[in-house]
């Protein structure tokens, strides 16, 4: 039972490290995806984590959900094809994506935005109406198998929103 968080230089310490641990807390196994396995991904914070797994290399179906924690990461990956192409992937098999703050970058540029609704730091908001995505300001917005959270301080409610969803996916199985 393995969620896939995928992690770019300069993520948002605390949006990784949260959900990562309340994971952990609820049985499940957190993968981070870097560019390289065995890469060093240093946060926004200083915070440092090694690359479990390359995104070239990520098996969508050996994975219950999709997380992308914010910061400038999600910019720094957002055009790899790689990471295009499994967040793709995750909303094709309708699987779990949640995304904070600067996450719905990457859903921007994997296409995936468009008639969801969705939230993020209010700078990228622009962006998500751009794309097609509704714009909506609040702490969860839960979309069919997208959640999203504005900043660190929606954490609380983001992880809630997360554990649901595995939990939900979990029952189905």
């Amino acid at each position: 039972m393995k969620v896939l968080f995928i992690v770019g230089d300069e993520y948002e310490d605390i949006e990784l490290l949260y959900p990562f641990y309340r994971v952990i807390e609820e049985g499940y196994q957190p993968v981070i995806a870097g560019k390289e396995a065995g890469a060093k991904i240093v946060g926004k914070h200083g915070y440092s984590v090694v690359a479990d797994i390359a995104f070239k290399d990520v098996k969508v179906e050996d994975y219950l959900a999709l997380v992308i924690p914010g910061g400038r990461g999600p910019e720094r990956i957002r055009t790899l094809p790689e990471v295009k192409e499994l967040t793709r992937r995750f909303f094709i098999d309708k699987k779990p994506v949640a995304a904070i703050c600067h996450g719905p970058q990457v859903l921007i540029s994997a296409g995936v935005i468009k008639g969801r609704k969705v939230t993020s730091v209010a700078s990228i908001k622009d962006d998500i109406v751009a794309a097609g995505g509704e714009y909506v300001d609040a702490p969860l917005v839960e979309d069919e198998n997208l959640i999203s959270s504005r900043h660190p301080g929606d954490l609380p409610y983001f992880a809630k929103g997360l554990l649901k969803a595995l939990k939900s996916v979990r029952e189905k199985s």
